[in-house]
């Protein structure tokens, strides 16, 4: 009998301490969780530089955008690798080239465009690093299965106050898992139809007279809008300039009831907020151009419990380091050699280091019809772009061919479109190299200047380089007339 209690007293220690075990281990894990920031990413649709108050734009209302650069750190070259929307987001999420992971451009159904399914996400790594993931918003992106969220939340995508209130269960989600957010807007997107009529009638960019539930209608005249100095300053432009302000500050209000639901739920301090864009605004000279205005894009990007506030970062990063960023940021151990970015987790230490001081941008398709590949190393003082089909003309994507604002100077005839001549916009010398110090609107090509022959072949070497080692299919368009038919077969 005391050989039972006494077996009965050791399994009842036994399974005390096992019992207590298992809650240390849970609070330990709880603890660690905790640690690990939430995650927002906010991704609008073709928002420029140009038109947000906190880098300088005076007109535009953008006050919740503008709190947020000053509780976090405003990026000043900041650059996505293509400019479009599709192969745009692949970067963003891959942290891997495009022309690598065989999205070359448009995920339309008809075009085609996907992802390799060997290819393993951002979302899928956090969802197997402990993570709660949801999308809401824009997807254009293939396939489901290596762009998986686990929630995928239903609104609007021009109403980002609705997209904001939608994602309020998922934040308030009584989880010991932190959470990653995908937040993208349609705004401000040019609006459908596409074609107007007339023909010089602005297009809408998702605004209606009705407005939309819940979002203040903030317009905009003609005449006090900032003309940048890439476009024409015409009646038609300035009033689908005024048009594209007032999708900006929709996107402005979303923006800022998501940070109120982040607030009210005590996790906007341990919350990562990043806010960017993924291309230049809708406009010929920015989208599905490699020129600054369709690749220099705003970052904003609010730390946890971040200490210096307001910050300005000079370095160069680009979206293809988004990924390695984030993963930092949410403790995941991973291969540096997976991505072709690498992360800027340490940037508020070094604002103004000469670490990463060159980008590169690879664009080879907007629409399936619109083939003009075109490679970009970008340096902080020399800019080379390689257009690798130089001798077609320059292929314009269907909203911004007949928008009002080119088909002004189209019909009129015009020489110039912005500071730039039409000419030269629709035929491009195989090189572009530009001076960005001393002429920063990009029109004065000095690829065949012999005073720039040492910087030029050093930059197509770095391209060349840097086109080898992130296996770019365009790579063999070095030797096209030394190999017969992509074979291999020296002629």
């Amino acid at each position: 009998m005391n050989l039972i209690r006494k077996s009965i007293l050791i399994m009842s220690i036994l399974l005390h301490w096992a019992i207590v075990g298992c809650k240390d281990s849970k609070k330990t894990l709880s603890e660690v969780d905790e640690s690990r920031p939430n995650i927002v990413l906010i991704v609008s649709d073709d928002h420029g530089l140009d038109a947000m108050g906190c880098y300088g734009n005076e007109v535009i209302k953008t006050p919740n955008i503008d709190l947020l650069a000053q509780d976090g750190t405003r990026f000043t070259n900041a650059y996505c690798t293509s400019a479009s929307c599709s192969p745009s987001r692949s970067v963003i999420l891959t942290g891997k080239f495009n022309h690598a992971t065989g999205h070359y451009g448009h995920a339309h159904d008809f075009h085609h465009f996907s992802t390799f399914d060997t290819v393993k996400s951002l979302p899928v790594i956090l969802e197997q690093n402990n993570y709660r993931t949801a999308r809401i918003g824009k997807y254009h992106l293939a396939p489901e299965r290596v762009y998986h969220f686990q929630k995928v939340f239903q609104a609007d995508p021009r109403n980002t106050v609705e997209m904001a209130n939608n994602s309020v269960d998922f934040i308030n989600e009584d989880s010991e898992k932190p959470f990653f957010l995908y937040f993208c807007t349609d705004d401000p997107h040019r609006g459908h139809p596409f074609t107007p009529d007339p023909w010089n009638a602005p297009n809408s960019f998702g605004n209606k007279d009705s407005g939309y539930e819940g979002v203040t209608s903030v317009t905009y005249t003609p005449e006090e809008v900032l003309v940048p100095d890439y476009l024409p300053d015409t009646k038609v432009c300035r009033e689908e300039l005024a048009n594209y302000y007032q999708s900006v500050s929709r996107v402005d209000q979303g923006v800022g009831r998501l940070i109120e639901e982040l607030k009210k739920a005590g996790k906007y301090e341990n919350t990562l907020i990043i806010y960017i864009s993924d291309n230049g605004i809708a406009f010929p000279g920015a989208k599905t151009t490699v020129y600054e205005p369709g690749i220099k894009l705003p970052c904003i990007i609010k730390t946890p419990k971040q200490q210096r506030k307001g910050d300005i970062c000079n370095k160069l990063v680009s979206w293809v380091d988004l990924t390695p960023t984030l993963l930092e940021y949410a403790g995941v151990d991973y291969e540096k050699s997976s991505f072709h970015g690498k992360s800027f987790y340490n940037y508020q230490e070094h604002t103004d280091s000469a670490d990463n001081e060159v980008v590169y941008a690879s664009h080879t398709f907007h629409e399936i019809t619109m083939y003009y590949p075109m490679r970009v190393v970008r340096e902080k003082k020399y800019k080379l772009i390689w257009n690798i089909a130089y001798g077609l003309s320059y292929p314009f994507a269907s909203d911004l061919w007949i928008s009002s604002t080119y088909q002004d100077v189209f019909r009129n005839k015009k020489e110039y479109f912005g500071k730039r001549s039409v000419q030269n916009y629709l035929h491009r010398s195989e090189f572009e190299l530009y001076d960005m110090e001393n002429d920063p609107n990009e029109i004065i090509n000095l690829a065949g200047k012999g005073d720039y022959k040492m910087v030029l072949e050093r930059m197509k070497a770095d391209l060349k380089k840097f086109q080898f080692e992130t296996r770019d299919p365009w790579y063999r368009k070095w030797d096209n007339e030394k190999v017969f038919g992509g074979t291999g077969v020296n002629l």
